[in-house]
C-alpha cells in the first residue's frame, strides 16, 4: 500500500467521522425538542432517537475516528518529516480539540440516554458548530500548509456562524410574535 492509498483512506475515514460529529449534535437538538411533546410522542420519539444515536455512535463515529488516526499516524509513519513542521504540529493539536469534542460529544448521549437534557436545542445547534470550526481549521492548514492562514479561514466561519445565528434568533422572534 502507498502513501496515496493511506492517504485516501484517511480522506474517506475523516469524512465518515465528521458525518457522524455533525449528525449526532443534530440528533440531541432534536431529541431535546421532542420532550416538549406530549408524554405518548415523547416516548415514542425517545426511543427513536436512542436507538439512531446509539447506531450512530457505535456504527460509524468510533470506527471512523479510530480509522481515522490510524491513517493519519500510518501517514505520520511514512513522512517522519511532517512532525518538525509548524503546520503539523498545530493540525496535531486541533486533532487532539478534535477527540475532546468528540468524547465530550459522548458524555453527552450517554446523558440523553439516561433522560438528563442539560443544553437548550439552540446550545446545542452552536455545540454543532464547533465541529465546523475544527473542520475548517484543519483542511486549512492541510491544504496551505501555513500556521497563519488557517486564522483568516476561522475567522470568517465565526463571523459567518454570528450572522446566521443572529438570523436564526431574529426568524425565531418574528415567528413567536406572528403566533403570540
Amino acid at each position: 500500500m502507498t502513501y496515496l492509498h493511506v492517504k485516501a483512506l484517511h480522506i474517506i475515514f475523516v469524512v465518515s467521522w465528521f458525518a457522524g460529529l455533525f449528525y449526532m449534535p443534530r440528533l440531541f437538538v432534536y431529541h431535546t425538542e421532542a420532550q416538549e411533546l406530549p408524554e405518548q410522542g415523547r416516548n415514542v420519539l425517545f426511543t427513536q432517537f436512542i436507538k439512531m444515536e446509539k447506531l450512530l455512535w457505535n456504527a460509524i463515529m468510533v470506527p471512523a475516528m479510530w480509522l481515522t488516526l490510524i491513517t493519519g499516524a500510518t501517514m505520520l509513519y511514512l513522512t517522519p518529516d511532517w512532525l518538525t513542521q509548524g503546520w503539523m504540529q498545530l493540525k496535531l493539536a486541533f486533532v487532539g480539540g478534535l477527540l475532546v469534542y468528540h468524547l465530550y460529544t459522548h458524555k453527552l448521549l450517554l446523558e440523553i440516554r439516561r433522560g438528563h437534557f442539560r443544553f437548550s436545542s439552540l446550545k446545542l445547534r452552536l455545540w454543532n458548530e464547533v465541529a465546523t470550526i475544527f473542520l475548517f481549521s484543519i483542511v486549512f492548514l492541510v491544504v496551505l500548509k501555513n500556521t497563519l492562514d488557517w486564522i483568516w479561514g476561522v475567522m470568517g466561519l465565526i463571523a459567518f456562524a454570528v450572522l446566521i445565528m443572529s438570523a436564526v434568533r431574529i426568524a425565531k422572534k418574528v415567528r413567536e410574535k406572528k403566533q403570540g
